[in-house]
């Protein structure tokens, strides 16, 4: 891509930027160039004219550039290339790529692995990429060949599905496919042992929520013998890890047909017997509303609530709602495994949240556990809006 034009910050707003904070707002912007659109490389420059770095400028839009570098460094393919072989490296240090039977997990995580507004998800050779700006979208050809040239014999295909992700910012030209390679359309990969069939096309987000990994993980050593219920199931993520931890029964909860039925595969798959799990099709509040004094452990991971801030109130509120009906009904003694992947309500925000509904039930809550977003959904020092993935075991008495 070549610099179409320079964006000149208002005095004392280059401060954040020159901590490397990758978001340059638009009311910090003092002047444009004349010209320049959605998608455009630009160079930054602060009020007296210093180069600050290039970013991708997104027209109309609250994140007016989201910043590539902050040098001279012009982020062309020798540029994504390394920023690219890097990322894998990361993944390959923590024996997520070539593990036994551990072939899922986070490539790119935008802007903490210094890409912003593009995400990648590795499923056991097909890397599916979201692009989340336009500007990512215009790169995607430097990304394929850098992805390719990265992985090497360990990439099969690439899967662009960034249709959906697009149209929101305005951009409806683009159809999602296959710019690499191919694989058939339920691909199976493995996550710490497990199979999972993963619906690339269909699915939610890329096919998969590999940000649970290591939860799941957790809940796995802790439901030997009990009945876990695990509500907004999807494909059964962690209803798979607690058949893995020896539950002696799971319920998957999911308004998704769709998604039950892969979740419904998924047992079959991992060799479980399939009258040890049922699935459920139903909304999850009006579920919660009926009881689950019957359940051991108790897995709460709804969508996020909250996209921007200005829902922050109203997901709160959701959050207390679903938590509340849960621990209200819940028996002495079991487990609550409780979620919010909304960024815009803080880890303070959550926990005071669940601990509001705790009071509200009259119940006994001791915090076990406080969980997070796992090393292949980096965080930027540099950017700590980055962390969005927060949760709360819980023993209720």
């Amino acid at each position: 891509m070549k610099v179409k034009g320079t964006i000149q910050l208002k005095a004392r707003k280059d401060e954040s930027i020159r901590r490397r904070h990758p978001w340059v707002f638009s009311g910090a912007i003092r002047a444009i160039d004349a010209g320049i659109d959605s998608g455009d490389l630009v160079q930054v420059v602060a009020n007296k004219g210093a180069e600050l770095g290039f970013g991708h400028y997104s027209k109309g839009t609250s994140i007016a550039v989201r910043m590539l570098s902050f040098d001279a460094s012009l982020p062309d393919a020798d540029w994504f290339l390394e920023r690219i072989t890097e990322a894998v490296a990361v993944r390959r240090d923590l024996g997520l790529l070539t593990g036994e039977k551990q072939t899922i997990c986070r490539l790119i995580h935008a802007e903490g692995d210094g890409m912003p507004g593009l995400i990648a998800d590795f499923y056991g050779g097909v890397v599916v990429l979201q692009t989340h700006s336009v500007g990512m979208h215009y790169s995607v050809a430097m990304i394929k060949d850098a992805l390719i040239q990265a992985l090497g014999p360990l990439l099969h295909g690439i899967y662009d599905k960034s249709a959906k992700v697009l149209r929101k910012n305005g951009h409806t030209e683009h159809e999602d496919g296959y710019i690499h390679g191919q694989s058939p359309e339920n691909w199976e990969a493995y996550e710490r042992g497990n199979t999972f069939i993963i619906d690339l096309v269909e699915g939610q987000k890329t096919g998969f929520f590999i940000d649970q990994r290591e939860n799941r993980f957790l809940l796995s050593q802790l439901v030997k013998g009990k009945k876990v219920l695990n509500t907004f199931s999807y494909t059964g993520g962690f209803s798979i890890s607690a058949l893995r931890g020896g539950a002696s029964e799971v319920h998957s909860l999911d308004s998704s047909k769709r998604a039950l039925e892969i979740g419904d595969a998924n047992v079959i798959a991992n060799g479980f017997n399939p009258s040890q799990h049922q699935s459920i099709q139903a909304d999850a509040l009006d579920f919660l509303k009926q009881g689950v004094a019957d359940y051991d452990v108790v897995v709460l991971d709804p969508p996020a609530f909250a996209k921007s801030a200005s829902a922050r109130h109203a997901a709160i509120q959701g959050y207390k709602r679903i938590n509340l009906r849960a621990i209200e009904t819940m028996r002495p003694g079991s487990l609550l495994f409780t979620f919010s992947c909304s960024q815009a309500v803080d880890d303070r925000m959550f926990t005071n949240t669940v601990i509001s509904a705790a009071i509200q039930a009259g119940r006994t809550a001791r915090i076990l556990h406080r969980l997070h977003q796992p090393a292949d959904h980096p965080v930027s020092a540099f950017h700590p809006e980055g962390s969005y993935l927060k949760g709360l075991v819980l023993r209720i008495d």
